[in-house]
């Protein structure tokens, strides 16, 4: 039962997220909406689904993983064009919230369905069985619910909800399809209102906002306590509801709260003061915060009018917040004042209702756990949370607020989570339930697969003779510390006998930001030239030693790949990154160019592409790096970094995470047999007449106002090395273009101007334009 076509009924900001994933992910797309005139001869007829589209292309942070993928998407209307929808073999409703739309919507495409079709609605809590009223048994068992978080392409939770005549091979299908073609984390959940991850969620902020009102505090004060604090996005509970939408936020409590019959409603503020007022957040530049010229304002709920931020930092919350999240949370136990009072109260209450409601809502707790980490960006989900709090005190809290005590923490003996077991339902003790074809790197190391431990890097067993050299430096930055760890590891392969090594990590941030700008100030002040030529040189080699060791190396990029990482990342054998891969050489940013190789490496791949045909323009090449590196491009999803030419063809993309390092390793297994590692290559340098073209476009840049004279200076050190350096065009090795890294990158380093864009740089994390 394979998925190659996907239909998405619905061009809302969720319909076109989905649609524009599925696209992504190289799947033919048919995206529908409503007609948009009513004449059938009107150009407009489509319009709300090409609006839709656009939207979508247009997004920020953007919805499409590189823009060719929107040429996969087919836009057309319900009324003339809903017979495409035969061709396709997942249908996804994302229509509006309501029973009576949905049902009709299904009735209509329900003789069109081929017979191996999957159709599932996108609702946020409408039952399934009231969705299926009047459809027949072959549909029913075609039937389920798949519920995205907003954004789609970059919320990794999927809720499925099957019912109880959905046919097995169906839900292992779409799982095994959204899984490892749309990436995400798969949750099982039962068939209620708002089921788990919404449920909770909504709840959670419902909850704070009484609480903060009880107490008297503010929304900066409420977000500074439930964000990072207690383990939760760092958006926390005000900023997510203007991520969301408030106008979205007001739809789902509404509709929870009539579905559940609890009391879901919102202060009348949030619907006077800002829903009523058009200020639904994000999307309309204000909501509970306004985003202005002077500085960023929140809303204050006493006076309904806007004040300047007041940021949360400091005392005894600043300092918890730095702290590991299991000695983190116990922290709250003792905050003092109204604050402490707030989040004790908070978080013994959405406790209370997790424990009461969980078995309702999923199949195990380990689900509603991932269900909140993975929708709602917590570090740590509600029980183990609870379990860092300590069931005694969540117990005695219950006590002293007059809550009964629920069945699951009579059952939990001394904890939720003990020794790789979790508490079922039953109250006996399970193993925890893996994710499918995920490889968890700190498992293995709980396991014992340690293999070398520097304390900045890690070398693990992944089995079948394959290891992984993981970066545990601040962001993943390059150190002389991890790149001894790397020499090591890499002796330590070879002595094993080992098939061969990834370079990877789980870090949801960064694979690495490159080189530790600190140790080079430092350095700098001190006036070790000598220092840094030995360490920039040590840098070159630690990199090159991946292309010329004798066993496969796969690079495993995620997240920021920058500088230093990348140039690791492309000199790799083969590269497996996942989808979300944020690459570029940077280094410009700061004054320099990239010294370890990776001026080189663009220069020696982009030329190598041309000069096997005769007659080809070479300045082509060099042109294509220069813009590169000289405008510190940075792709915003693997695609785009195969695109611009960071990844080469032969180069794979995992879409799932959780799947990419057991991508890698198969990947070096791949290459294993017969390996050898690749000869040095020699490239045609094009010399001074390449550095005339490129000087006469910085000149322009500069007379434009575009660039800086410091711009210039080092837009012509990254000319002169694309070059081959100031002579006649001659052939040149890898080496020679190493050696031409290493003094132009020493000559920037020793400007006036390149020191200050480096000591502002590590002072505020943003670049300065000197």
């Amino acid at each position: 039962m394979r998925v190659t076509t996907v239909g998405v009924v619905g061009a809302g900001a969720m319909g076109s997220g989905i649609a524009a994933l599925a696209a992504s992910a190289g799947c033919r797309v048919v995206l529908l909406d409503v007609p948009g005139d009513a004449d059938p001869a009107s150009p407009n007829r489509s319009a709300p689904a090409r609006n839709g589209l656009q939207r979508a292309i247009k997004s920020k942070p953007a919805s499409f993983m590189e823009s060719a993928a929107a040429g996969r998407v087919r836009t057309g209307n319900t009324e003339d064009h809903l017979a495409w929808l035969a061709e396709c073999d997942w249908i996804c409703e994302a229509i509006i919230e309501r029973p009576e739309p949905k049902q009709q919507l299904f009735a209509r495409i329900e003789p069109l369905l081929k017979p191996t079709a999957i159709v599932s609605s996108n609702t946020s809590g409408i039952p399934m069985a009231v969705l299926l009223t009047g459809r027949s048994e072959r549909f029913r068992r075609r039937f389920l619910g798949t519920h995205f978080f907003n954004p789609p392409r970059y919320m990794h939770l999927l809720e499925v909800i099957p019912t109880a005549e959905t046919d097995p091979a169906v839900i292992g299908a779409v799982r095994a399809f959204a899984e490892r073609i749309l990436g995400k984390g798969i949750v099982m959940a039962k068939d209620v209102p708002g089921f788990v991850a919404n449920r909770l969620g909504v709840y959670g902020m419902v909850a704070t906002m009484r609480g903060m009102e009880q107490h008297g505090l503010t929304i900066d004060e409420v977000d500074g306590l439930t964000g990072s604090l207690v383990g939760r996005a760092r958006s926390a509970t005000f900023r997510t509801g203007d991520l969301s939408g408030l106008d979205v936020l007001a739809h789902v409590t509404q509709g929870i709260g009539a579905a559940t019959g609890e009391d879901f409603a919102l202060p009348a503020w949030v619907h006077e003061e800002l829903v009523g007022k058009g200020k639904l957040g994000d999307k309309t530049g204000g909501g509970f915060y306004s985003k202005t010229k002077v500085g960023t304002l929140t809303f204050d709920w006493k006076t309904r009018q806007y004040v300047p931020q007041q940021r949360l930092e400091g005392g005894e919350i600043g300092q918890a917040i730095r702290l590991p999240i299991a000695q983190r949370l116990p922290a709250i136990k003792t905050l003092p004042g109204a604050q402490g009072a707030f989040i004790r109260q908070h978080v013994v209450d959405v406790a209370h209702y997790t424990l009461t409601l969980a078995p309702t809502l999923a199949y195990d707790l380990v689900a509603i756990d991932r269900a909140m980490e993975w929708g709602y960006g917590w570090e740590a989900g509600p029980f183990q949370v609870m379990d860092a709090l300590g069931l005694d005190w969540l117990r005695a809290q219950f006590i002293a607020a007059g809550k009964d005590i629920p069945a699951l923490l009579d059952h939990a003996q001394g904890a939720f989570y003990r020794d790789g077991e979790y508490l079922t339902f039953s109250g006996t003790y399970e193993p925890i339930p893996g994710i499918p074809g995920r490889v968890s790197l700190a498992g293995l190391a709980r396991s014992g697969r340690v293999l070398e431990d520097t304390g900045l890097s890690r070398l693990i067993d992944l089995g079948d003779g394959v290891a992984c050299f993981e970066f545990r430096s601040k962001m993943n930055s390059l150190g002389q510390g991890v790149l001894e760890g790397l020499e090591k590891a890499l002796r330590k392969v070879e002595t094993l006998g080992f098939n061969g090594l990834v370079i990877g990590n789980e870090d949801p941030r960064a694979f690495s930001v490159g080189a530790d700008l600190s140790l080079v100030s430092f350095a700098v002040a001190a006036g070790a030239w000598d220092d840094i030529d030995a360490s920039i040189k040590a840098f070159q080699d630690s990199v090159m030693s991946t292309r010329r060791a004798p066993f496969p190396v796969v690079v495993a990029p995620a997240g920021m790949t920058l500088g230093g990482g990348a140039e690791f990342t492309l000199h790799a054998d083969a590269v497996q990154a996942h989808a979300e891969t944020y690459m570029g050489l940077v280094e410009v940013g700061v004054g320099l160019l990239p010294g370890g190789g990776g001026t080189k490496e663009m220069l020696m791949r982009f030329t190598s592409e041309l000069q096997q045909y005769e007659d080809t323009d070479l300045f082509a090449a060099v042109r294509r790096a220069f813009k590169l590196i000289a405008f510190a491009t940075t792709s915003t999803s693997a695609f785009e970094a195969r695109a611009f030419g960071y990844l080469r063809d032969r180069d794979r993309i995992s879409m799932n995470r959780d799947h990419q390092i057991a991508d890698a390793k198969q990947r070096v297994l791949d290459l294993a047999p017969g390996y050898l590692p690749p000869a040095e290559r020699t490239v045609r340098a094009i010399g001074r007449e390449g550095i005339g073209n490129l000087d006469y476009a910085l000149w322009a840049a500069k007379e434009a106002g575009q660039a800086s004279a410091h711009d210039v200076r080092v837009g012509r050190a990254v000319a002169y090395v694309l070059c081959g350096g100031d002579g006649p065009a001659r052939d040149v090795t890898e080496q020679d273009l190493l050696d031409l890294e290493r003094e132009q990158f020493l000559m920037l380093l020793g400007t006036r101007e390149t020191q200050e864009r480096i000591a502002y740089t590590l002072k505020t994390g943003k670049p300065l334009r000197n």
